[in-house]
């Protein structure tokens, strides 16, 4: 957790995310540093000069109650669950008719730049049909990845290409239960296809452009649901945060809960491991695990993000935020 070396300021234990010292310690620490120490401390410069010139985009509140997997769950199953309070996210995976077999589940961090860009590109458009453009490469940095990371299995290109399918032609839902003012019990649910329809073309060399142009539309269950609450988040946050699924889904759940904070102007928010665990970290068997890798996430996200404080607390920790993450605007 971001602890103050230099004493108290205003409450025990709390540095404020972004502080130019912070960036430059954390720069500091690194010898060398690695191309992702060095976006990071490059973002969080570039958000804390100007943090009103933030990339916005979005993602839905559902998604980020209930989240995808952080790896590949394999084909065991033929669907995929996260719990969250009377909440559910249930994921059944496409079939390849071709193939005969399962396309797989949509996991770890290109999905979730995916969603980030798709909603985004629902909400600015307010449009069921997304253009993925003719090249690759284009569309590989539209997301937020890097086009230039070679060739193979391990590419950005063609990590990029599986995920897609994985993820346009996966079926979700949304459950929660509950029981009305009389007591009686309840359920309510919403499944839908995430991309019942699309096109994609795209040339061997991934930086020449097809002939026809790629596209898929939003299903409009799916269309509805993610545009009907979406939280605002920097896209040059996530772009630095993009090697870790649990620090994109922590800077997510953190933007959202710092957005009720601020809208609300309530008090900090208490965050407990243990349901912190069970909504974004089932990947993660012990407690203590998840605890070191959600610190090193928190960590990180508070250098991008200005206007967050964390402070530890027993069983988990709180969230200050004196701003959004993106300053707000008419959408």
């Amino acid at each position: 957790m971001v602890k103050s070396k230099a004493g108290k300021r205003g409450e025990e234990g709390l540095v404020q995310a972004g502080e130019i010292p912070l960036v430059k310690t954390l720069a500091k620490k690194f010898k060398p540093p690695t191309r992702a120490q060095l976006e990071l401390v490059d973002a969080a410069l570039a958000i804390q000069s100007e943090p009103d010139a933030a990339e916005r985009a979005f993602i839905a509140r559902q998604l980020v109650l209930c989240t995808l997997p952080h790896s590949d769950p394999g084909d065991s199953s033929p669907r995929w669950i996260r719990r969250t309070g009377n909440s559910a996210l249930l994921i059944q995976p496409g079939w390849d008719g071709d193939k005969d077999r399962s396309i797989g589940y949509p996991y770890g961090t290109i999905p979730r730049l995916l969603l980030f860009w798709a909603i985004t590109e629902a909400v600015r458009t307010k449009s069921r049909r997304l253009i993925l453009g003719r090249s690759l490469n284009e569309f590989v940095r539209a997301v937020g990845l890097n086009p230039n990371t070679g060739g193979g299995k391990r590419s950005d290109s063609k990590r990029l290409k599986d995920q897609m399918r994985r993820l346009f032609r996966c079926h979700i839902s949304f459950q929660a239960t509950g029981v009305d003012l009389s007591g009686a019990p309840g359920e309510a649910w919403r499944d839908m296809a995430v991309a019942p329809e699309g096109e994609l073309w795209w040339h061997p060399h991934p930086d020449q452009a097809a002939l026809w142009e790629s596209w898929i539309q939003l299903g409009e269950k799916f269309f509805s649901a993610v545009i009907a609450s979406p939280v605002p988040v920097d896209m040059r946050a996530l772009r630095a945060l993009k090697r870790s699924p649990l620090a994109l889904d922590l800077y997510a759940l953190i933007s959202y809960r710092a957005f009720v904070i601020v809208q609300k102007n309530l008090p900090p928010q208490f965050v407990s491991w243990e349901q912190l665990r069970s909504q974004l970290g089932t990947d993660y068997s012990d407690l203590k695990d998840f605890k070191k890798e959600a610190n090193a996430a928190l960590r990180k996200i508070a250098t991008v993000y200005p206007g967050l404080i964390i402070t530890k607390a027993k069983g988990g920790f709180a969230i200050h935020a004196s701003r959004l993450a993106v300053p707000q605007k008419t959408q």
